[in-house]
């Protein structure tokens, strides 16, 4: 086990979350002083959820071509030259293109970072390895606002944090090494298809979590308003649900190196269901509170376990390509999952947003009863086109 590289790579891919936290509020904010209105302002906010599905598509390609070390240093130093200019270039446009290249690069530090991450890790930890990367990540996110609260938003030192947050990911991956080893053409993200009908239910698991974050970060302070709370008793609903999500993935990926993984990612599934279904009925008591806990630990749940299923079958260019499809099918959700709630809010129920998660949890809970494709650790070739 190469320890120097698991955490090297980990603190790359998590400066990433930190680096993100800390810039995106500000740029909505920026756009607000500037006097554009939300349509303007959700363009800006839908245009890395694009750069997700380029990325995918570029990463296995450049990682046989360049290496997967060299890839992924190359593409932080871009995301951080591209966070700078967000500082430089005060110009709404400029920063539309921006946004799209910095979706593009990370998403690749994404893909082929959890690729590595997976490549390293044994099999009698990986559950607790792939956790401990996703907790990391999960509280880098929720530290960036706090961050950026301690900066300010009036000059521009958050982007320039950013930009050096993302210049020291990619000087930490110097020297390591145990990366996958990549041919750009089994690699490619072609295949997305043939991937979910192979492993429908973590495709569906993906998606729905993907669908879960964005609806998280942007919607629930809606709903919770919407249902007679203060603004403050809002945010407050989202961090709890956060706070769930960062602080159970360890316990769940111990979980996972003792128990089956197949049971324990039914089990999160069946939570998630649950949960979803109290909301409605317990949102104005106290036991909303532990609701929304599980809510958040059960979601992040399910895309932990994805991770680490894939992680027990894939190496290599093989492994690439299947965190390629993992990033499509992410970009796929982050964009229908805000969509589909804000339309059903608007026209169907005022309690959309967790009976969506609900419809999305029991389609998750039967796939992952019949799916044929979580029995067995046997590591299979990726999924032909």
């Amino acid at each position: 086990m190469r320890w120097g590289s698991y955490f090297a790579v980990c603190s790359a891919v998590i400066s990433i979350g930190l680096a993100l936290g800390v810039t995106m509020p500000l740029v909505s904010l920026r756009l607000e002083s500037w006097g554009y209105g939300s349509f303007a302002i959700g363009v800006m906010a839908a245009t890395p959820a694009v750069g997700v599905l380029l990325g995918a598509s570029l990463a296995g390609r450049l990682a046989g071509r360049l290496g997967t070390t060299v890839l992924m240093q190359l593409c932080l130093l871009v995301g951080a030259l591209s966070v700078a200019l967000l500082a430089l270039v005060q110009d709404y446009a400029v920063w539309l293109v921006l946004r799209l290249v910095i979706g593009v690069a990370l998403t690749v530090v994404f893909i082929l970072g959890e690729s590595w991450i997976n490549q390293l890790s044994v099999e009698k930890w990986r559950g607790r390895l792939v956790a401990l990367y996703g907790t990391g990540y999960a509280l880098s996110q929720l530290s960036g606002p706090l961050l950026l609260n301690a900066l300010g938003t009036d000059g521009d030192r958050a982007f320039w944090t950013g930009t050096g947050l993302l210049i020291g990911g990619s000087v930490l991956l110097l020297g390591r090494s145990g990366a996958p080893r990549v041919d750009e053409h089994s690699a490619s993200a072609r295949g997305l298809a043939a991937f979910c009908r192979s492993m429908p239910a973590i495709a569906w698991a993906v998606v729905l979590f993907a669908a879960f974050e964005a609806m998280m970060l942007t919607l629930l302070p809606i709903y919770g308003l919407r249902q007679g709370f203060t603004q403050e008793v809002a945010l407050f609903m989202v961090s709890v649900v956060v706070v769930g999500d960062a602080a159970l993935q360890l316990p769940i990926g111990w979980l996972a190196d003792l128990m089956s993984r197949r049971t324990l990612f039914r089990g999160c599934g069946l939570v998630l269901l649950l949960s979803s279904l109290s909301i409605p009925l317990l949102l104005h008591t106290p036991l909303i509170w532990p609701v929304w806990v599980l809510f958040g630990a059960s979601a992040g749940g399910l895309f932990t376990l994805s991770l680490i299923l894939i992680g027990e079958r894939f190496r290599d260019d093989q492994l690439v390509r299947a965190n390629a499809h993992v990033a499509q099918l992410w970009g796929i959700g982050c964009l229908l999952g805000p969509l589909a709630t804000g339309a059903a809010s608007q026209w169907i129920s005022g309690h959309a947003l967790p009976l969506l998660m609900a419809a999305g949890a029991a389609g998750f809970v039967w796939l992952a009863f019949v799916d044929s494709g979580l029995e067995g650790k046997a590591r299979v070739s990726a999924p032909s086109n």
